[in-house]
């Protein structure tokens, strides 16, 4: 005899009670990175909130790296690539102090560079035991002006007290030096300002010696093109991702010089290379290519096989970090029925392993609905695609007559993108009777160079177009209530949330996480990396400086009408602090409701779970003081300015 289903609860859209709780989101998960295959092995990274957002390497499930090790890299900020294993030997950087650690035989961590204030900053680490060396990118802050950033080889048995052979120097960026099989080629990356990874990029190989190299030349790549994760095969052929048809291919260098393309144009492969170190291809024994890419707004796992892509039937919506060791590949997978998993995969049989999710919480069948893909029409005719998650809770049904609130949710980006997986993050909204609508805007990545350019001297009109679009979409096809929008972003989300609320009168509030109201101070304010990025988003500074001022929200109050929360981490090297003080102080200066929190030793991204846990609860109980609900939630009150409910 079957069990009654239990009467649904009637209460408004956002009051609903959940077991999806903002320490789900953090105490209760890890973040993963960097997984890969070594002898067998499978390593990757953990960040843990309950140890701080301390970031640990483990290996087959096993810490490798004890108290008080973090194994990340400063370079360029966002970093990446802070470790390498080859043949059970490991090379890291620990971010206290930057400094390069070596475990070898069962020892303690062995310091390779010098000591010192974290001036030198190390990342995207290659052994080469044969010749006991290690290739990587250094980062020198030592001097005046910008920092240094130049190929280096460290002695694996020196002292290397001069903090490394500098290789190649010069460019103003490179990446990803990667050694011939045989130890006689060393390949990589530069760029120079006002470039970034994704819009003008070299290869270059040349001959590896004693005393560094020679005969240096370029291989691929140049003005407008884009080439990124050079990875010799076996037999010395030099692989990587290039985007001279306007989508990112693989391609081929051969021994002889000559170059082939060997993917379909329409196809999207990898990622742009925010961070060090990101594979997205991988050889098998015998040499079979299996990558990942994206097409319609969902990744897949597949072979390259006489100029086409064959996917493997294997779960998935998105597959990151990818490699291959014999016929097993290791990845993080994003599914739509479980969370962010590293796991490995047999070619041979089809067998997948999960080693370790991002969090043991899954939430209870009916908490969510499966992500849709939908797309829209912005202002000017063009095609936006996007996500959309309509609320769910079994326990709870609506007033009739009643829609949803929409939080309209922005990725980190510009250039990064959303797919329909499983997150707690968006269970947490609709859960609570929220709908969620993930935004791929103009800008974004896996729809090709041209969607990705569209955002090219636009940031702050194309993205606030398609999310306010997409919104009014949403509300007009009925889903939700068009009174009732909310946006939301970090990082260059944040900016684009600041912007559309003082640039449309589409929504009712908003949430900013360290996002930027001047971008005029960025300009003249950022860490090296990022210096002439806006160069190609908004122009040249400081010769467009009023396309600047236009552009910026702090400049536009006079036409917000919507309330905000703004969070902030207090040591972000990437967006200054003040930028969300002086925005919460117009916004008060306005009359509207307004919450700024402030977190000690954040930076440019939340890690520790108290902090992920305060951000979340203050902002599900901003937005119930602004549409008017009261959160089934037992949360600390936030502090509001103007409070709509006092």
């Amino acid at each position: 005899m079957s069990t009654p289903t239990p009467p649904r609860s009637t209460a408004p859209y956002g009051a609903w009670a959940s077991p999806v709780s903002a320490a789900a989101l953090a105490g209760e998960r890890v973040v993963l990175d960097q997984p890969r295959i070594d002898d067998g092995h499978v390593y990757w990274l953990e960040g843990r909130g309950t140890e701080g957002g301390r970031v640990v390497l483990v290996r087959d499930g096993v810490d490798l790296t004890p108290a008080p090790f973090n194994v990340r890299s400063r370079v360029h900020e966002y970093g990446g690539g802070a470790y390498t294993v080859d043949h059970g030997v490991v090379a890291f950087v620990d971010f206290a102090d930057q400094r390069v650690r070596l475990l070898e035989g069962g020892a303690d961590p062995r310091v390779l560079t010098p000591e010192g204030d974290g001036s030198l900053r190390y990342a995207d680490l290659r052994l080469d035991l044969g010749g006991r060396r290690l290739y990587c990118v250094r980062e020198d802050h030592r001097g005046e002006g910008e920092a240094r950033n130049t190929v280096v080889r460290l002695d694996l048995d020196g002292d290397n007290a001069d903090g490394g052979t500098e290789l190649v120097a010069g460019p103003d960026f490179v990446a990803a030096p990667r050694l011939s099989p045989d130890g006689a080629r060393l390949a990589w990356l530069q760029w120079d300002h006002p470039n970034m990874p994704w819009d003008s990029t070299q290869l270059w190989v040349a001959e590896v010696t004693d005393d560094g190299l020679s005969d240096p030349r370029m291989v691929a790549g140049g003005e407008g093109v884009a080439v990124t994760e050079p990875r010799w095969s076996a037999g010395g052929d030099l692989y990587h991702l290039t985007d001279r048809t306007g989508w990112a291919e693989l391609a081929v260098v051969h021994p002889d010089g000559s170059t082939a393309v060997l993917t379909d144009a329409g196809r999207e492969l990898g990622w742009p290379q925010w961070v060090f170190d990101r594979p997205s291809f991988g050889f098998t024994g015998d040499g079979t290519v299996v990558c990942t890419w994206f097409a319609d707004g969902r990744g897949r796992l597949g072979t390259v096989a006489d100029g086409s892509l064959s996917p493997l039937d294997v779960p998935g919506v998105a597959f990151d970090h990818v490699t291959v060791e014999g016929r097993t590949v290791v990845a993080l997978v994003d599914r739509v029925d479980r969370p962010r998993s590293v796991v490995a995969i047999d070619l041979g049989t089809g067998a997948e392993r999960v080693l370790r999710a991002e969090s043991a919480v899954e939430p209870a069948a009916g908490m969510v609905t499966t992500p849709e893909g939908v797309s829209w029409t912005n202002s000017t005719g063009d095609t936006v695609h996007g996500v959309f998650h309509a609320p769910s809770n079994p326990a709870f049904r609506a007033p009739d007559g009643e829609l949803p609130p929409l939080v309209v949710r922005l990725h980190g980006g510009p250039t990064s993108m959303t797919v329909g997986a499983l997150s707690l993050d968006t269970a947490y909204w609709t859960s609570r009777g929220l709908a969620v609508l993930d935004v791929n805007y103009g800008g974004s990545t896996g729809h090709g160079r041209a969607y990705r350019e569209r955002l090219r001297g636009r940031w702050g009109v194309v993205d606030v177009d398609d999310c306010s679009t997409g919104a009014r979409a949403m509300a007009e096809q009925g889903r939700v209530d068009g009174a009732r929008l909310a946006i939301r972003g970090g990082r260059a989300g944040g900016f684009t949330t600041l912007a559309a609320l003082t640039g449309t009168d589409v929504f009712a509030v908003g949430a900013s996480y360290f996002g930027v109201g001047d971008l005029e101070a960025l300009a003249r304010d950022t860490h090296k990396f990022e210096s002439r990025y806006l160069d190609g988003l908004v122009a040249p500074y400081p010769e467009g400086r009023d396309v600047y001022r236009e552009r910026s929200p702090l400049h536009h109050l006079d036409s917000l009408s919507a309330p905000m929360i703004l969070l902030q981490g207090l040591d972000d090297e990437v967006v200054p602090p003040d930028q969300a003080t002086r925005m919460a102080d117009a916004v008060r200066a306005k009359g509207l409701p307004v919450a700024h929190l402030e977190f000690e030793g954040e930076g440019h991204g939340f890690r520790r779970a108290e902090t992920i846990v305060r951000a979340r609860e203050a902002e599900a109980y901003f937005y119930a003081r602004v549409f008017g609900y009261d959160l089934a939630d037992d949360v600390e009150p936030v502090d509001i300015d103007n409070d709509p409910g006092a």
